[in-house]
């Protein structure tokens, strides 16, 4: 049942996401958006209690959720799965960032990159850092919205899967150093790297074979030279097998002897997406 389940979902996937009124990970970001705004901590020590909480109610409630589903039928199971994760509008955001660079709008790139793909500045990119970052981006989003859903519902059902969700937007709306996130969103983020842990190594290790073992020096140099303790195994993977130099300006450099990306490396980075999926997907539905 779990591997009909994942397969269902994947196949659901391909005809985009669900209307956002009834799209679970909106209904996450409500709540966690409100949460934030009931927040009246002053001290370091409330704010982390405040954030806390925060994210251990939303769990629960993702995971009862998920709990109350769980013993649906297979199909359902899978329509539900379907909304937390997200391979094809990823991969579609990363190829309308590849169309306007190649169409050499650079503007217009820059603006796609930042609505969908990043949260940092876009507008001092040149064209090679934008379509690194989206490469970057690409990587880490895979992990995180492909691989590690898949991973959740694998192991511990809808309800980790629902749990897991709740926690990675969480993390994508709390997890920032800024004076009022500081410490309200170290629980999300803190939660939000263990829980990736396996995926992010599951993603770069299935780029890698489906790379032919391209890329295998750049990953064993450069997984750990981003802060994050899950991104920089991807992202290595990433670059290395696509013979890429990803910089982010004051903060990394993955695969430093690789050459400037282009936008035919955005093309040969969604098809190593794909199958990499592909593979990650084989791996998990054996013996589900």
């Amino acid at each position: 049942m779990t591997r009909a389940a994942m397969l269902l979902a994947l196949a659901l996937d391909t005809l985009g996401e669900p209307p956002t009124a009834v799209h679970p990970v909106v209904g996450m970001g409500t709540y966690l958006h409100r949460a934030r705004r009931g927040w009246r901590g002053r001290t370091p020590a409330r704010q982390l209690a405040e954030g806390a909480a925060g994210w251990a109610l939303g769990t629960a409630l993702a995971a009862g959720a998920g709990l109350a589903a769980a013993r649906a039928p297979w199909y359902v199971q899978g329509a539900l799965l379907k909304p937390l994760l997200a391979r094809k509008a990823l991969f579609d955001a990363v190829q309308e960032v590849g169309r306007a660079l190649d169409r050499g709008d650079l503007p217009e790139a820059q603006r796609l990159l930042s609505w969908h793909l990043v949260s940092r500045d876009t507008r001092n990119l040149n064209a090679a850092e934008v379509a690194g970052a989206a490469i970057e981006s690409l990587a880490e989003n895979l992990s995180d919205s492909v691989i590690a859903p898949l991973l959740a519902y694998r192991v511990g059902g809808l309800p980790l899967a629902a749990a897991y969700r709740l926690t990675n937007t969480a993390d994508a709306l709390w997890g920032y150093r800024t004076p009022d996130l500081e410490y309200a969103g170290k629980t999300a983020a803190r939660m939000d790297d263990l829980l990736n842990l396996a995926p992010a190594r599951l993603t770069a290790l299935c780029a890698l074979l489906t790379a032919g073992g391209r890329g295998w020096h750049a990953w064993a140099r450069d997984r750990r030279a981003t802060p994050s303790p899950n991104a920089g195994h991807p992202m290595s993977a990433f670059a290395g097998a696509l013979g890429v130099r990803l910089d982010k300006r004051g903060v990394y450099v993955l695969n430093a002897t690789g050459r400037a990306p282009t936008p035919a490396d955005l093309k040969a980075a969604v098809a190593l997406a794909r199958r990499t999926v592909t593979l990650a997907t084989a791996l998990l539905v054996v013996k589900a």
